[in-house]
């Protein structure tokens, strides 16, 4: 798979199932239910609205573990990917 498949290819069904499962695994490690997500998303998407035209179908918004820095084990992490289709003047 090229660089481009990876950006301009049509997600199949089962893409999408794993991607779903995988946001449970990880909302599930983090201690974060799917609704408490689905509104993070919402809110982040409202905030950007503002300033930003953003390509709701390919956000990816996800909470994952990492190592903290001060060795207290793993903390969760909010990962974000919003492609911006354009800017809004102001």
């Amino acid at each position: 798979m090229t660089i481009i498949d990876k950006f301009f290819k049509k997600k199949s069904s089962g893409d999408y199932a794993k991607g779903r499962l995988q946001m449970m695994l990880v909302t599930d490690r983090a201690n974060c239910s799917p609704e408490v997500m689905e509104a993070i998303k919402r809110d982040i998407m409202d905030v950007l609205a503002k300033y930003v035209e953003i390509d709701t179908e390919k956000l990816d918004i996800q909470i994952n573990q990492t190592d903290s820095d001060t060795h207290n084990g793993s903390v969760p992490v909010l990962l974000a990917n919003i492609p911006i289709k354009s800017m809004k003047g102001r």
